[in-house]
């Protein structure tokens, strides 16, 4: 026992520092999850991601299924993200009666504005089998994750410049085989979210009295924050009949109460005159308060003959809890920065197959419809969203008992995001209008490896 306590414990270590190394720069799951645990059900297009029995990895929607593997394994997840999203047809304008006419681009703005940033993301999982139903599991993950840059000058830079959101997920986890149609599992989630927004702010219009001139006397606002929350994990899965699996999963929303500091830079004099007439825009420290969803699945698999196999996936996102992000500052003299979201709550549906022509080779096809929490009246430059449709193909190869490889790619299509910020929302008052159409895809290559002892 204190050999195999010695084992867990370096494979858990080892799983800590690769996690930590991943950088998710834009999420591939509609808002901004990230879908991509699963290197083995990536070629499903997470059509398997409740009923996957590959390898662990799937224990990340579904802990029961844990119990479907002997011994102790090793896995190792890295997904290389590929997005573009290129802001085309722009225009905007600054507040009527302050300045009129159009918001134009700054001096640093050098073309086309593509927010989309190519990222590695990591997943490591580690499980021992203490005993002979009982499995006990440790997942490092980033579930969340954005990142979203645009150009210093372009014309939406009151509305947003940077914006980024990392999490680190640690997952312990614990399944047990009750009998041979029913497997149950549980964790505790420890969740690390650290998040950085930056924008603009036009001191010419704010200062208009002062002097001022709209869209020539910019400064910029730089927030960041951080927190550790905590949630758990459920599973379970049914084996009806040889062949036949159905498994539910459950994790739970995690609530952060993000704490940093806001930094401000005033720019030129007008800037300056502002925040002495005013009080505000003085480095003070800042807050965000914010649920990450809540996510139940639901998935099916049937083997047909000896070397197919059908599954599909359903999911549930409960993002309505994403109603507006405000940021709150300690200066009494600084206002909430608010801007409205007023998400939906969203569903993911996948189907896929498998085609194993013999015990080394498995091969892999899925098809999805990702559902967007955005709704077009508020869609802003921070997360240009839109529905996503998958188109997944993979393989797997076992070249020993003990090594598993898996490769897959994916390809999301996404619908033109248009943008429409008017002055019907009084936050825009000092960021301006602004109206414009993303053009956006992903492409996603995994490579995963798996390790059994």
């Amino acid at each position: 026992m204190a050999k195999r306590t010695a084992r867990l414990t370096g494979l858990f270590l080892s799983a800590s520092l690769i996690a930590l190394t991943s950088s998710p720069e834009f999420a591939q799951a509609s808002g901004f999850a990230i879908r991509e645990q699963s290197g083995s059900s990536q070629g499903h297009s997470f059509a398997s991601a409740s009923t996957g029995v590959e390898d662990i990895s799937n224990m990340f929607f579904n802990p029961s299924l844990l119990t479907f593997h002997d011994g102790n394994q090793f896995v190792v997840v890295n997904s290389l993200i590929v997005p573009q999203s290129e802001f085309k047809n722009g225009s905007a304008s600054f507040t009527p009666g302050v300045g009129g006419g159009a918001i134009g681009n700054g001096t640093g703005f050098t073309g086309l504005n593509d927010i989309g940033r190519s990222a590695l993301v990591a997943a490591t999982y580690a499980m021992i089998s203490p005993a002979e139903d009982l499995r006990l599991g440790l997942g490092v993950t980033a579930p969340f994750g954005l990142k979203t840059s645009n150009e210093e000058g372009w014309i939406g830079r009151y509305h947003a410049l940077d914006s980024r959101l990392t999490t680190l997920n640690i997952n312990p986890t614990l399944a047990y085989r009750i009998n041979s149609y029913l497997s149950v599992g549980a964790g505790f989630v420890a969740q690390y979210a650290d998040a950085k927004l930056s924008n603009a702010i036009d001191f010419g219009t704010i200062g208009a009295g002062l002097g001022g001139t709209p869209g020539a006397e910019d400064g910029r606002a730089v927030v960041r924050a951080d927190d550790w929350g905590f949630g758990f994990t459920l599973g379970l899965t049914v084996t009806p009949m040889e062949g036949t699996r159905i498994g539910a999963g459950y994790r739970s929303f995690v609530s952060h109460t993000l704490e940093g500091d806001a930094d401000f830079d005033l720019g030129s004099g007008v800037g300056t005159l502002v925040s002495g007439a005013t009080g505000a825009f003085t480095n003070t420290g800042a807050s965000a308060s914010a649920k990450l969803p809540e996510q139940v699945s639901v998935g099916i698999h049937q083997d047909v003959g000896d070397d197919f196999a059908l599954m599909g996936e359903a999911q549930w996102t409960h993002w309505s809890r994403f109603r507006e992000l405000r940021i709150k500052f300690d200066n009494p003299a600084q206002a909430d920065s608010v801007t409205a979201e007023n998400w939906t709550n969203t569903w993911f549906f996948a189907l896929g197959g498998t085609y194993r022509p013999d015990e080394d080779w498995t091969f892999k096809l899925g098809v999805a419809f990702d559902e967007s929490p955005v709704p077009d009246r508020t869609r802003t430059p921070r997360i240009p969203d839109e529905d996503r449709y998958w188109i997944s193909g993979g393989v797997s190869y076992d070249p020993f008992d003990w090594l598993s490889v898996s490769l897959a790619y994916t390809h999301i299509f996404l619908p033109d995001a248009d943008i429409d910020l008017g002055f019907d929302d009084p936050n825009h008052a000092s960021r301006g209008s602004l109206e414009g159409t993303y053009e956006s895809s992903i492409d996603i290559v995994v490579l995963q490896g798996r390790i059994t002892f």
